[in-house]
């Protein structure tokens, strides 16, 4: 007689004692028993089911904490996710920086190490790119001719030393107004780049009639023509043809001098890494945002920056980060953005818990509030030692905050036009990213993904679920930023992403 298999338990996880429900590791069959617990119909793996009866109206807990309300009575074992849980505003303890602590850095002498390129203003960048910025949609095509041409023309391959040319187009610059809180947000991200550490040399073209005029934002920001900045407009230049030229002699003249610049070692406080998350599963608050966390604290601990972004997907879990803000002046500013946003979506007819996505509630989140439990679980425990508004200059060292848009493209652009030189990104439903001039890091919150999309994802969080412990996993994320920083290609760098990514967050009425 063959041997009979029993067959495997699926795995099942409890992240609280006052949780009134389970995560299923593995897809629970139908009929099976949990624990005792009887599973009247399927549940897919990363999705939740009730331990205990939960009555209509009552709180269903994550992490002990709230992530939404049962809209009609949960039996044991039954199924939880949208169709029996809805979300509705609740009180919550803000308890300004009650949790702050003293933070402790390494001693000078422990402190790491990269191999970065050294800019004039005595920042560090991790790569070193030659960048054609545009101040319009208009001049897109321009930027992607100059670039081709340069590509085709094999003089990059006599200049090792450049990672390569970058056109950086967007779709606004014009049809908006002169002033107010969207043209601002354009001038800062615009400027953020155009001084990029990752950028040995930039030129910036414009079509000449735009709203967003290039002479205005030189004299605003006090920038000057260098050996390093250029700037030009299509309709000065005469035309099309012309200003390619000019862009390609423009370049030409720069290549031997960015090439020449060679990496040299800088202290890891020189990083500014943001923190992204995209295409969320019921993992990623379990695998891969945990373990950035612990990865991001091992940064602020070595004097480095880390950015936490997504105001909309840290909605609900804000209480978490103002517990931790260093001063109640920065919880109170993170508090005054959720407001803003608030009445953004408001007046917009949107609302807050238009996340999660079609994809995240397949791979298992239900609320805004539980995915933004994982999605703060990237910054780790350190203070919160600032809060930014979009694209603003990122001057604090440690974990801070920025405002932004939930939409990765638009939230990388900000935190790129801060100062970020790297990105680590975690996904579980297997997003496809880079974000040029800075390379991206992907991290995959689950073995199947990772199995599935190896050529695009960097690490494997997954195995966390099998054994590896957090803080294992947070430094192999550490050690591999270290070499991604000291010039390591990430799998979107060899696949060429970066090119489309740039996405400024538009703000007001298009005109």
């Amino acid at each position: 007689m063959a041997n009979l298999v029993e067959a495997a338990v699926p795995r099942t996880l409890r992240l609280s004692p006052r949780d009134n429900i389970a995560v299923a590791l593995d897809t629970i069959p139908e009929g099976a028993r949990i624990a005792g617990i009887a599973i009247p119909a399927r549940v897919p793996r990363g999705h939740k089911f009730a331990l205990e009866p939960i009555a209509e109206g009552a709180p269903i807990l994550k992490f002990g904490q709230i992530i939404g309300f049962a809209s009609a009575p949960i039996a044991p074992g039954a199924h939880v996710h949208v169709h029996n849980v809805v979300l509705h505003d609740f009180v919550r303890d803000y308890a300004f920086a009650a949790d702050a602590r003293a933070e402790v850095l390494l001693p000078p002498e422990e402190r790491g190490t990269f191999e970065g390129y050294r800019r004039s203003n005595g920042r560090t960048g991790t790569r070193n790119y030659l960048g054609i910025l545009t101040s319009v949609n208009c001049s897109a095509s321009v930027a992607r001719f100059a670039a081709q041409e340069l590509e085709r023309s094999g003089l990059l391959e006599q200049y090792p030393g450049i990672d390569g040319v970058v056109p950086i187009i967007h779709g606004t610059g014009c049809g908006m107004a002169s002033k107010g809180e969207g043209f601002d947000v354009l001038s800062r991200t615009l400027w953020g780049y155009a001084t990029h550490p990752n950028f040995a040399a930039v030129v910036m073209v414009g079509l000449g009639c735009e709203m967003f005029q290039i002479a205005r934002f030189k004299s605003e920001y006090g920038v000057d023509e260098t050996d390093t900045f250029r700037t030009l407009t299509i309709q000065e230049e005469g035309g099309t043809r012309r200003t390619v030229e000019h862009i390609t002699s423009s370049l030409k003249e720069m290549l031997p001098g960015a090439s020449a610049l060679r990496r040299e070692t800088r202290p890891l406080s020189e990083l500014v890494l943001a923190l992204q998350c995209g295409g969320s599963d019921g993992y990623s608050a379990l695998t891969a945002n945990p373990a950035l966390g612990v990865a991001s604290d091992m940064l602020v601990r070595h004097g480095g920056t880390s950015i936490l972004s997504e105001t909309p997907e840290i909605y609900g879990a804000e209480h978490l980060l103002t517990r931790r803000a260093a001063t109640r002046e920065v919880g109170e500013k993170l508090v005054a953005r959720i407001k803003w946003w608030e009445d953004y979506t408001e007046r917009n007819g949107g609302e807050m818990n238009n996340n999660p996505s079609p994809g995240n509630k397949a791979g298992g989140l239900t609320t805004i509030l539980e995915k933004s439990l994982g999605a703060a679980a990237k910054g780790g425990a350190s203070n919160l030692n600032a809060v930014y508004e979009y694209a603003e200059p990122v001057t604090a060292r440690g974990f801070v905050y920025m405002d932004t848009p939930g939409y990765d493209p638009v939230a990388a652009t900000g935190q790129v036009a801060g100062g970020a030189n790297l990105i680590c990104f975690t996904t579980g439903r297997g997003s496809a990213f880079g974000c040029k001039p800075t390379p991206s890091i992907k991290l995959a919150t689950n073995s199947d993904i990772y199995a599935r999309m190896t050529e695009d994802m960097d690490i494997n969080c997954g195995d966390v679920l099998d054994g590896v412990p957090l803080e294992d996993k947070g430094k192999e994320i550490f050690d591999l930023v270290v070499r991604v920083a000291s010039g390591e290609r990430t799998k979107s760098e060899e696949l060429g992403y970066g090119d489309a990514e740039f996405v400024p967050w538009q703000i007001g009425a298009v005109m």
